[in-house]
């Protein structure tokens, strides 16, 4: 008899469910430590006769994934998306009731598996999202409150810049001993996540500028350092797309189609699958190359005519898709980016860029 096992991982202890090949039936449940070593010992009655060993991707899925592998168990890596859907259908959501369904699954066989990333695989030194996290919170303790925020603006004003925005503000609040003392440990708090974000992305910077592949990312006009980064963390194995243009696809920037009968059949949003922060990272690339740099190539000719007919966002997310395929071809085939001369400076690019601007 061949068997099927699954586990639902959790930091300290994981689910783990092996069942029959043939029916399905569970022939063994356990709780065990989310440890290599205690998940083989648990499986070893079944090691010789065990076909598959599935578990979701997460935070310690590349770590347990390689070590179970130099177990010598045959494990397959599930995509959390597809999978969470179809345990979805059950009653009781509990550890032991997942690692039940994900054990059905890949008895199945009807799941959707991805590659686990390799070890010390680059982009960087540093997460290619990590200076985007202070960022977002030091822009966000820039208007802590709404009412406080628009008291501040009309004193202080709307245009304020980074550089002057700590004293603009305690210029602002200088008569008002209350907004004074509200307000202090406020910017201090800003100040340090301003100043963490600019010291890890330095730390981004440095390490990309050691990176061949990122810097040939970065000759794409739009294409920074954190876009470059997170493309190639996410990708990790650009073998694993067949096609450069399923991509984009796979970071949700495609359309989603709606099917059902003869009478409803169309294309909806965007899918927003896959990672969200590649998705933005390619979408804030795109909407640079559109509107704020000044080097034309034939990608923001094509972006330009798409925006005249459709509108600047439908534009800025077909470039990002665009992006997306361009830069895993650039990866697979070791070629520089083309800017195609024929399109670099076209008689309409001022034309068009000004409609852009409007």
């Amino acid at each position: 008899m061949k068997f099927d096992a699954a586990l639902d991982v959790a930091v300290s202890k994981s689910s783990l469910c092996v069942v029959s090949s043939e029916d399905g039936s569970i022939v063994f449940e356990t709780t065990v430590e989310t440890e290599p070593e205690s998940i083989a010992e648990a499986l070893k009655p079944y090691a010789s006769r065990l076909r598959r060993l599935g578990h979701e991707a997460g935070s310690l899925a590349p770590w347990l994934h390689r070590e179970l592998q130099a177990l010598g168990f045959p494990v397959v890596l599930l995509e959390t998306r597809h999978a969470h859907s179809v345990l979805k259908a059950q009653r009781n959501k509990t550890d032991k009731n997942d690692a039940r369904g994900l054990a059905q699954i890949v008895r199945s066989g009807w799941y959707k598996g991805r590659a686990c990333e390799e070890r010390g695989q680059p982009p960087a030194e540093v997460p290619a999202g990590g200076p985007a996290q202070p960022q977002a919170q030091a822009l966000g303790h820039r208007e802590p409150d709404p009412a406080l925020a628009e008291g501040l603006r009309d004193q202080a004003g709307t245009a304020c810049s980074t550089g002057n925005f700590r004293t603009r503000v305690r210029e602002a609040v200088a008569p008002d001993s209350v907004l004074t003392a509200i307000c202090e440990p406020l910017l201090v708090a800003w100040t340090t996540l301003l100043t963490e974000h600019n010291r890890l992305h330095s730390l981004l910077m440095k390490a990309v500028a050691k990176d061949e592949l990122c810097r040939r990312f970065m000759t794409i006009p739009g294409v920074g350092a954190v876009t470059a980064a997170s493309f190639k963390a996410a990708i990790d194995e650009p073998r694993r797309f067949r096609k450069s243009r399923t991509v984009g696809a796979h970071f949700g920037l495609t359309s989603r189609r709606i099917q059902s009968g003869t009478s409803i059949d169309f294309d909806g949003h965007i899918s927003k699958c896959g990672d969200q922060d590649v998705r933005t990272a390619l979408y804030e690339a795109a909407s640079a190359m559109l509107v704020r740099s000044k080097t034309w190539c034939s990608i923001k000719a094509w972006g330009l005519k798409i925006a005249q007919r459709r509108g600047h966002k439908r534009a800025v997310v077909a470039v990002a898709r665009k992006l997306a395929a361009v830069m895993h071809a650039m990866w697979m085939d070791g070629t520089d980016f083309s800017f195609s001369a024929a399109d670099r400076q076209p008689l309409e690019a001022p034309a068009a860029a000004s409609t852009m601007a409007g």
